[in-house]
């Protein structure tokens, strides 16, 4: 894959909107609704966003764009919100989120996400049915474009007669390698990059540490405009392999919580690195 064509480097220090603390999360990059597998409307993500006093928030859902964003970058309420999407991607040795922001629908693109939504609802129906038939129960689960584990998962959790957490389920029936688990198609990471470099202002590598193999994913992003650096992980991970990719290779640097509820904030951009990243988008409409 050769590398996408970039806009020139952008001061980092220009002016950034209202005035913020230093350090402050003025931008949170990665959020997901109900659209996917999130636990918030597209209105409560942004009433969430509004109470996390962020400047913008990207709404990023799995493998799908959401209805009701009409445009690539929009403003609400003095919110800037940008349309993303985090589509899952296969290479030779591993899976891969990539994460594109400022997104359009284009044929090529809706064609490939609709492809997936149908598989997403075929493999959500297996897993229900799995759990159903191991469990003794009959799960509240609405089988619908959009489902995702984490749904099924709760519903399990939520149900009076199990004792369960989410976690819990994952780890005893419906995570990778378990006995409930069912595999889904993934996009080849090729035409992924290149459906998503048509469809999207730029094309990032999501929560490069959280993958089995980093340093082959942070190798990828060398063919990619952007790089997730700022993100929630466990423990406090060494994120100097990062940031030296993401200068290596003259990377756009992104940060988001990956919320799936109302915590958003909890990691993104800085003010000066907003900045940097809203020049690479169209004005808002």
């Amino acid at each position: 894959m050769g590398p996408l064509p970039r806009a020139p480097s952008r001061d980092r220090n220009a002016e950034a909107g209202r005035p913020r603390r230093a350090g402050m999360v003025a931008a949170d990059l990665h959020v997901h609704t109900t659209n996917s597998d999130g636990r918030l409307s597209l209105p409560e993500v942004l009433a969430a966003a509004r109470a996390a006093d962020l400047e913008a928030v990207a709404v990023t859902d799995h493998d799908r764009l959401h209805p009701d964003l009409a445009a690539p970058v929009e403003t609400r309420d003095g919110l800037t919100v940008v349309h993303g999407v985090e589509l899952k991607v296969e290479t030779d040795t591993q899976r891969l989120d990539l994460l594109g922001y400022g997104a359009r629908a284009t044929p090529a693109l809706r064609a490939e996400l609709e492809r997936l939504q149908t598989d997403r609802v075929e493999r959500g129906r297996a897993i229900v049915e799995g759990l159903e038939a191991h469990l003794g129960l009959d799960l509240d689960v609405a089988i619908e474009p959009g489902l995702g584990r984490p749904a099924i998962a709760r519903a399990v959790a939520d149900h009076p007669e199990t004792d369960y957490t989410v976690q819990a389920v994952f780890d005893e029936f419906i995570a990778d390698g378990r006995p409930l688990f069912v595999p889904r198609s993934v996009t080849p990471v090729e035409t992924g990059r290149d459906l998503l470099a048509e469809a999207c202002e730029f094309v990032g590598l999501a929560h490069p540490l959280r993958y089995e193999d980093p340093g082959a994913a942070l190798a990828l992003a060398a063919d990619l405009d952007a790089l997730e650096v700022y993100y929630p992980y466990d423990g406090e991970p060494d994120l100097a392999p990062v940031r030296r990719a993401a200068d290596r290779h003259d990377l756009l640097v992104t940060g988001g919580s990956d919320a799936h509820d109302d915590d958003l904030g909890r990691a993104g951009l800085d003010a000066a690195d907003w900045a940097a990243v809203r020049e690479r988008l169209p004005a808002p409409r």
